[in-house]
């Protein structure tokens, strides 16, 4: 005889908002309730109650609702996160002074990158992302790089996640060669996406099985009075990141 399921209808409605809002970009109310085929005023109180506890707020543009980082900081409330930035935040930090360039670390979360711990690098000018900063994986160097040191089964999940929240995505034959040259590679040094006179570089934290469980993300400023000296900093970089795997595999 099968276990008996327990209804909880106000529940069951609050989880499908996240659970649609973690795929999709910004809904309104009335996106919402077409896309769970419920009505508008099934969902507008459960709407008002994800939004009053921090769990969906209100896009900057006005479009709609979107996710908050409030699940994400429950989950770096697990165990298993805390030990990856109690490890590795102090190693951010240590690099970071030695580079004089800002940060960060960086992990996958439902198709984004997500910055758990950054260090400015103690410079008198960088340019350093915030803590729960996110993008898409297939539209960030750090994103590149999480998604090319995995599986193939766990790769693809992730790539599909990542085109999904992407208005312009790219061609995905494209975008697996070049996550090959980026495991060939074993890092990536590239001007920015967006910010002329910024460099990423990004290299793999790897597990023993050699799978990427965050990476870090430095972003170098270029003066004119002194280049930074990159392969000097990405070796560095990999130093960091083989001393941070280090210490998560004798936990």
């Amino acid at each position: 005889m099968s276990e008996k399921l327990y209804s909880a209808p106000a529940l069951e409605k609050g989880l499908d908002i996240l659970e649609l809002l973690a795929k999709n970009g910004p809904l309104s109310t009335r996106q919402i309730a077409e896309k769970l085929g419920r009505s508008k005023s099934e969902i507008f109180r459960v709407v008002h109650v994800l939004l009053a506890r921090g769990y969906v707020l209100r896009d900057h543009r006005g479009e709609g609702l979107m996710l908050s980082n409030k699940l994400f900081g429950l989950g770096m409330q697990t165990a298993r996160s805390r030990d990856l930035v109690s490890v590795a935040a102090p190693v951010v930090e240590r690099l970071a002074d030695e580079i004089h360039q800002a940060t960060h670390l960086v992990v996958a979360h439902r198709g984004e990158t997500v910055i758990i711990a950054a260090s400015s690098g103690g410079t008198d000018m960088n340019f350093s992302l915030k803590l729960g900063y996110r993008r898409p994986l297939a539209d960030a160097h750090s994103g590149l790089v999480l998604m090319a040191f995995q599986p193939d089964h766990m790769r693809d999940r992730m790539i599909a996640e990542s085109l999904v929240s992407m208005r312009s995505p790219p061609d995905r034959s494209s975008l697996l060669a070049e996550l090959q040259s980026v495991r060939e590679a074993g890092a990536i040094i590239a001007e920015s996406r967006d910010i002329s006179g910024l460099t990423d570089l990004s290299c793999p934290i790897l597990s023993p099985e050699g799978y990427a469980v965050a990476c870090i993300t430095v972003v170098a400023v270029t003066r004119k009075s002194a280049a930074p000296n990159f392969d000097a900093i990405l070796a560095r970089q990999k130093q960091a990141c083989t001393e941070i795997a280090e210490q998560l595999g004798a936990l």
